[in-house]
């Protein structure tokens, strides 16, 4: 495969993360692999996003979207999909960020072993102002179908590549949190192709106090409603998987 086949675009949104969208764009400067297009949508951010991203506007290869009104996270993450053309996607969140050799490694397995979807373990980090508390690295299950998935929705969206071709029809719905999740379980459920492990965490996850996943009880209403909404799971699927993912989620961070 020649290297212009291994181009990849990554969608970054974001939404006043100023402190930390810096360390995430040049940990994508940074990649061992060059071969990539960086599309960043911020949602109208009134901080000082704008100025930590204008520090690379010498590299060509960073696209920076300033959006005149905020319109939310599945909104930024869309736009950047119908701006790529690239054979591989990626997505990183402006508060996490990547190992040097996390696209290289990463592409190079999902070519060798001719998979569509991958992920990859990765390391939490506690954060709250200036205090940091690194978490242990996650060990995920290798494979995640769609019926795996809505019981362990362990798959970080800040690890995932995706071959473009079998998610050009598939969007991230307008929900106010999991639009995420609803999108990897559309994929899954709609292309019938599995996501696979690359055995190695190439990303650093930010758990941020007060961000949109901070509230537990909240995210279980909500997972709840869009479950039966979206995935058409009946009340004993559902009870199973708001079971299982709270476990899950207990397992990785504790009760962080």
């Amino acid at each position: 495969m020649s290297s212009s086949e291994k181009n990849i675009d990554i969608i970054m949104p974001n939404y006043n993360k100023g402190n930390f969208i810096f360390q995430a764009i040049k940990s994508v400067v940074d990649q061992s692999h060059k071969n990539w297009k960086l599309y960043i949508i911020d949602d109208n951010s009134s901080d000082n996003s704008k100025n930590e991203v204008l520090k690379f506007k010498k590299d060509k290869r960073i696209k920076y979207f300033f959006l005149k009104k905020n319109r939310g996270p599945s909104y930024c993450r869309n736009f950047g999909l119908k701006k790529s053309k690239s054979k591989f996607v990626a997505f990183l969140d402006s508060d996490d960020y990547w190992k040097k050799n996390k696209l290289k490694l990463q592409i190079d397995f999902m070519i060798k072993k001719n998979y569509s979807f991958t992920f990859t373990d990765y390391i939490p980090i506690i954060q709250n102002n200036n205090f940091k508390k690194v978490l242990k690295k996650t060990d995920i299950v290798n494979t995640f179908t769609f019926n795996k998935f809505i019981i362990n929705s362990s798959i970080n969206t800040s690890t995932i590549i995706l071959e473009r071709k079998h998610s050009s029809k598939i969007f991230f719905k307008n929900l106010k949190l999991m639009e995420d999740y609803i999108f990897k379980c559309q994929l899954m459920k709609k292309t019938k192709i599995p996501f696979k492990k690359f055995p190695k965490a190439t990303a650093i996850y930010r758990i941020i106090k007060n961000s949109r996943s901070s509230s537990r009880i909240y995210n279980l209403i909500y997972l709840w409603k869009i479950n039966k909404k979206f995935n058409n799971l009946n009340f004993l699927q559902n009870l199973n998987s708001l079971f299982f993912i709270s476990f899950n989620s207990i397992k990785k961070y504790r009760f962080k």
